[in-house]
């Protein structure tokens, strides 16, 4: 079986040291493997995705020797593929639409149910306003929609689990609770508004679709990895290799966003640093393992 793996930046903003690291250690498994490395553009969010965001995610890769496998998938061409998706959970009782804003979300966790975590993989864990006691009939609305959690638990017969090989979290089995996860994670949206699906329900199809066997990530996105997994179970997708590598921090240690200008691999190459240099100063932080 050939290694595939990907990188799937959104342009929404200058790439930083953080993507730096991130994209260079998928491409060097990928390398170490004979395998192939996939460039994704993950531009679902139209409202804040630009062209020129996404000119320069090539310009930066680029310029720091990365080379990836054609075509580039652009999540905003897939819509069709995602909605059809939602038409299958829907039709089979596991989605429900929610009117709620995130102010009332908001508002009704200020107030927990005893046992229901405030925060999970998915954000803010929401308190099932919106859910109704039997699954909706009739055509997919176009409103926001959520997986009902407990119905979908129900459907499974067989343990969750993944496979995890990032050095930060040795020791970790990959065995995820599914019992757990109604008062963990909660009704994850999987279509939001404007958007046609979720981050959840897009990456889990396009990691199957484009056949990809590894999964390299930040270890923040380690939690919502059992919500990715147990959509694969739901659609009958395989589930990758998981390796969630360390998080590029500030010196205050916190972890490197999109508005953190100064650290933009753009603003090191107009300075006149070179690939080895920003590989350094990953390297500081982090080994590439």
């Amino acid at each position: 079986m050939t290694f595939k793996t990907r990188f799937a930046p959104s342009p929404t903003g200058p790439l930083h040291l953080g993507h730096a690291y991130s994209a260079c250690l998928a491409h060097d498994m990928a390398l170490a493997q004979d395998g192939q490395f996939y460039l994704r553009i993950d531009d679902i969010d139209q409202s804040r995705s630009k062209p020129r965001w996404e000119q320069q995610i090539y310009e930066d890769l680029a310029w720091l020797g990365i080379s990836w496998s054609q075509p580039v998938l652009r999540q905003s061409e897939r819509l069709p593929r995602y909605r059809d998706t939602l038409q299958i959970l829907w039709d089979r009782g596991l989605l429900y639409p929610c009117t709620c804003s995130r102010a009332d979300v908001r508002a009704a966790a200020s107030a927990p149910q005893e046992g229901i975590a405030l925060h999970g993989p998915d954000g803010l864990v929401y308190p099932g306003t919106c859910r109704p006691e039997t699954p909706h009939t009739g055509p997919l609305p176009n409103l926001p929609l959520r997986l009902d959690m407990a119905r979908a638990i129900k459907l499974l017969n067989t343990p969750l689990e993944f496979l995890e090989t990032g050095s930060t979290h040795t020791g970790e089995t990959g065995q995820i609770q599914p019992q757990n996860m109604v008062k963990t994670v909660g009704d994850v949206a999987l279509a939001r508004p404007g958007m046609g699906a979720s981050y959840h329900l897009s990456i889990v199809l396009d990691d199957a679709d484009q056949g990809i066997t590894h999964v390299i990530r930040g270890q923040d996105l380690f939690e919502a990895t059992q919500i990715h997994v147990l959509l694969q179970r739901l659609l009958n997708l395989p589930t990758p290799t998981y390796h969630h590598h360390g998080l590029i921090r500030d010196d205050a240690g916190k972890r490197l966003a999109k508005r953190d200008d100064a650290r933009a691999i753009s603003k090191y190459r107009n300075e006149g640093a070179t690939e080895n240099d920003i590989r350094q100063k990953v390297g500081l932080s982090l080994s590439l393992d």
